[in-house]
């Protein structure tokens, strides 16, 4: 009966079990067929972090693997990375049989798996990127932060009974905005100076604002919620553009890989940016477009049992860039410069639905920017010309498909010669 060998791979390597106080190590040397352990327990300090360093120095041990814990790997992470290969492992790969774990059998289990090649180390990025990438995700939070005022400030007025929103689109427009904070600051209510405050288009809707908003109630305290919210909000708006200054200053040594990845259509300058915060610039990081994929979380999981295929759907990695992939795949298929999108989104969602089919798409518009970061091409898909042909062309491609055809069918004698005329195309 055969099976398969398992290979040391790493002949002399560490695990490590990482907390926020202390981290327990425990250091593998293969020397023959049983391996010998050195287990050690270091203060997650700098001078401590600093000594583990040493210890694995002074055994020349380079290849170190310790479980993504929280943001508690970060500070080992940045102190070892210069001088020794640090793999971080999703929890996952390395999960340990319960009941029977404590914190130096999970570092000597970690250790075990890694010496002998079973745990796929995640993708860190460089120092650069990974600083640009934690402003990028604090401004994702910021816009969180904001879009929920904005619901917050317009209960304010729903629960008074201001139903304004059901006039306006926008009650952060211009008009809507002077309309609250007169509502806000006032002590009355004047219909006629409600109705000076409307500009351009709403002006046609000057009874219904007034009719949306006459009757309202809206005690002093009511009133002060409003402003501490519209306070909130107006911080969050004037923070957000602080921050975006400080993200253009980051992101200037890569201005040529953002003008690239925003010829995709949908692909905005501050998406392009987050795109390249969280994969980075080197793409033989992930060695092709689908394991990439993979990693941000696009791609249908696999679970298959006695034959039976059950749930296929995508996992819950890529927190912050699978939102900014989806947006942009949203606009992508709006986008009116290029309907390349909008004609595979049609396609897709008749087969499997809407909401399959905009994953489909954010899942093709990462693998654009995995093969254009890799070739340095713009965005020219293989395919768009079948998909966004103009008519005269396709016909005249249809005609060309069947003469070749009949020549085939010809040539094998199924079509006896000079039975079949194709018409052709009338030349614009």
């Amino acid at each position: 009966m055969g099976g398969s060998i398992l290979t040391v791979v790493y002949p002399i390597c560490c695990g490590v079990d990482v907390h926020k106080k202390f981290l327990v190590a425990t250091l593998i040397t293969t020397e023959g067929i049983v391996p010998r352990y050195q287990k050690r327990r270091f203060s997650t300090f700098n001078n401590q972090i600093l000594a583990f360093k040493a210890w694995l120095l002074e055994n020349n041990c380079r290849d170190v693997c310790m479980e993504s814990t929280g943001k508690y790997w970060i500070p080992v992470f940045n102190l070892l990375e210069d001088s020794i290969r640090v793999t971080i492992a999703n929890p996952k790969w390395v999960k340990t049989v319960k009941g029977n774990k404590d914190d130096a059998k999970d570092s000597k289990w970690i250790g075990d798996l890694f010496r002998i090649g079973l745990v796929p180390g995640s993708f860190i990025p460089g120092k650069d990127i990974r600083i640009l990438r934690e402003y990028t995700r604090y401004r994702s939070k910021l816009v969180s932060c904001k879009s929920s005022e904005k619901n917050r400030y317009q209960n304010v007025f729903t629960v008074c009974n201001v139903a304004l929103d059901a006039v306006v689109s926008d009650m952060f427009g211009k008009s809507a905005a002077s309309i609250t904070d007169y509502i806000v600051n006032a002590d009355t209510f004047d219909s006629a100076h409600c109705v000076s405050l409307l500009q351009r288009s709403l002006k046609k809707k000057a009874d219904e604002v007034v009719e949306s908003i006459e009757g309202f109630q809206m005690s002093t305290a009511q009133k002060e919620r409003a402003k501490m919210v519209k306070g909130h909000y107006d911080y969050l708006v004037e923070h957000i553009g602080k921050l975006d200054t400080m993200i253009d200053s980051l992101a200037g040594p890569y201005e040529s890989a953002i003008a690239l990845l925003c010829t995709i259509p949908g692909i905005r300058r501050d998406t392009a940016i987050t795109i390249l915060s969280e994969i980075g610039m080197d793409m033989s990081q992930f060695n092709s477009s689908k394991r990439l994929c993979r990693w941000a979380g696009l791609t249908p999981g696999n679970n298959e049992s006695a034959g039976k295929k059950k749930s296929v759907r995508i996992t819950r990695a890529g927190v912050y860039l699978k939102p900014a992939l989806v947006e942009a795949a949203h606009a992508a298929v709006k986008a009116k410069s290029s309907p390349y999108y909008a004609i595979k989104y049609e396609q897709i969602a008749k087969r499997r639905g809407k909401k399959r089919a905009i994953i489909a798409i954010a899942r093709m518009i990462l693998t654009a920017v995995y093969q254009m970061l890799s070739t340095g091409e713009v965005w020219n898909p293989v395919d768009l010309n079948k998909v966004d042909m103009p008519p005269e062309l396709r016909e005249k491609e249809v005609q060309q498909s069947l003469k070749r055809a009949l020549k085939l069918l010809v040539a094998h004698g199924v079509v006896p010669p000079d039975t079949i005329q194709i018409p052709e195309v009338a030349s614009a």
